[in-house]
């Protein structure tokens, strides 16, 4: 498969490109023109056939993703009390199996700027589809591991594939959304995520009563049963996934001369030239995009450290193996409404910088009052962890749009975001190292009150640098009448 998406994405592109240039051409040349000429509701209906087309498939791919990166946390405790988990039957230590986590991040961030290159450079449904069936066979693999080696390996490599998709799908909606529309259709992507924590915790339930079967451990059942789903869906998203839509063949020529009005000031085109140096050298030093990235850094560690520990966690609240695994849907699924609300009102007032803050400051204040409260208040503890999860991951969406907003070039665009995930990177592997085995007992003191510090960084940031853009603004903004979104 990966072999034949090669030899097509080699295939000679540059008569496409023309005929897109030429179309756009005019809608580009006076954008503020063009804006103007848009009917409003052409641009709904188009955003509409839009949203079928693309939405509900990026948040599977997503979904999928996250639950192949997840499943290690599951696979941790599943069936421990009879020594068929994972750290048992492979050998390893609590802190060799951290290690095993730490390497999947360093991949992360190490991969992630190049894919972006290579999603555009590919097309999104090749690279997408290409970096889906590798990672799923990589998972399949991890139910045949034997040892901590192999195991670190295999994650390394499963990084190495997963790294791109994130990055890689907030970049790819830039091609089809303006600012004002990305953040709740990043939300819903991202919001996938808790829904396959959610999904995650109930099919580990389900795969635990299959310990023994054809010989193998529930464990390594989960992880086969959890990669073939993302493989044979690779192939169909090879041939759904639309690339452009100057390219899309279920638009109408108007439709397409629409998308493009729409996005001529405020989105990225499939068409764009190639990044010069001189524009990667220009969002490079852009300090303002470092505050972003900084901001982003933050809310990392929370993220990460939930979707790897949160089975240690409800596990260390009373419920015991299997049942700690069904404990882990609640906090997942109300932070799965709890994300698409604040997006969508994020988005509705256009102030993604007091939502993110807002919602950090909500998290920060379930760790720390998880931190604080007794050890044996086992229910209160378990609502707190409800709560901050609600909160860490409801305020990534508005970030991820703010930043997008605030970049005006398709090279900018591309750089910025993947620059901004990598940089997530080192929070989430601080995120593997904060809940640390030997606290089991206590509660997990050191995650949380880690987690409540970076959320109220987070909020702190945030306000700090909406107060920035609002001064920016009073002043003239970004220059040539363009001004930032805050």
């Amino acid at each position: 498969m990966s072999a034949e998406m090669e030899k097509q994405a080699a295939a000679p592109t540059s008569s496409m490109n023309e005929d897109v240039e030429a179309h756009n051409k005019s809608a580009y040349d006076s954008p503020s023109d063009a804006e103007q000429a848009i009917d409003r509701q052409e641009a709904k209906a188009l955003v509409r056939k839009q949203d079928l087309r693309i939405v509900p498939l990026s948040a599977a791919i997503y979904l999928l993703c996250y639950l192949d990166r997840s499943n290690i946390g599951n696979a941790k405790v599943l069936n421990s009390s009879t020594k068929n988990d994972l750290l048992s039957e492979t050998g390893m230590t609590a802190y060799q199996y951290t290690i095993a986590l730490m390497v999947f991040l360093i991949a992360y961030a190490l991969f992630e700027v190049p894919s972006n290159y290579f999603l555009k450079k590919l097309r999104p449904s090749r690279w997408i589809a290409f970096l889906m069936f590798c990672w799923g066979a990589i998972t399949v693999g991890l139910g045949g591991s034997q040892s901590y080696a192999s195991v670190t390996v295999i994650r390394f490599l499963l990084g190495v594939f997963e790294a791109g998709l994130f990055p890689g799908l907030v970049y790819y909606l830039t091609f089809w959304y303006t600012t004002e529309e990305r953040s709740f259709r990043v939300a819903i992507i991202l919001a996938s995520a808790t829904l396959a924590g959610a999904f995650g915790g109930a099919i580990a339930y389900g795969v635990g009563h299959m310990n023994g079967t054809s010989g193998l451990s529930a464990w390594r059942w989960l992880f086969i049963l959890e990669g073939i789903p993302s493989i044979v869906s690779s192939f169909f998203v090879f041939f759904l996934l639309p690339d452009y839509p100057e390219t899309a063949k279920w638009l109408s020529e108007d439709e397409k001369a629409l998308a493009a009005r729409r996005l001529a000031v405020q989105g990225s085109h499939g068409s764009g030239a190639a990044m010069t140096w001189e524009e990667a050298k220009s969002t490079l030093l852009e300090w303002r995009l470092w505050a972003h990235y900084s901001i982003y850094f933050g809310i990392s560690t929370p993220f990460s450290s939930l979707s790897l520990f949160t089975p240690s966690i409800t596990a260390g609240l009373g419920f015991a193996d299997l049942r700690a695994q069904l404990m882990t849907v609640p906090p997942y699924a109300v932070a799965y409404v709890v994300t698409l609300l604040v997006s969508w009102s994020a988005d509705r007032f256009n102030a993604r910088a007091l939502h993110s803050a807002a919602l950090s400051t909500i998290g920060a204040i379930g760790f720390l009052a998880s931190a604080l409260l007794p050890v044996e208040s086992y229910s209160q503890r378990y609502g707190c962890l409800i709560v901050a999860a609600s909160g860490a991951f409801a305020c990534i969406p508005p970030l991820l749009g703010w930043l997008s907003s605030n970049l005006h070039t398709t090279a900018a665009i591309g750089l910025a975001i993947a620059l901004n995930i990598s940089m997530g990177a080192p929070g989430q592997i601080v995120g593997v190292w904060i809940y640390k085995a030997d606290e089991a007992t206590r509660g997990y003191p050191t995650g949380h009150w880690t987690n409540a510090g970076l959320l109220f960084f987070v909020a702190a940031g945030c306000v700090s640098l909406h107060c920035y853009y609002w001064w920016r603004n009073r002043n003239g903004g970004a220059g040539n009448g363009v001004m930032f979104k805050y």
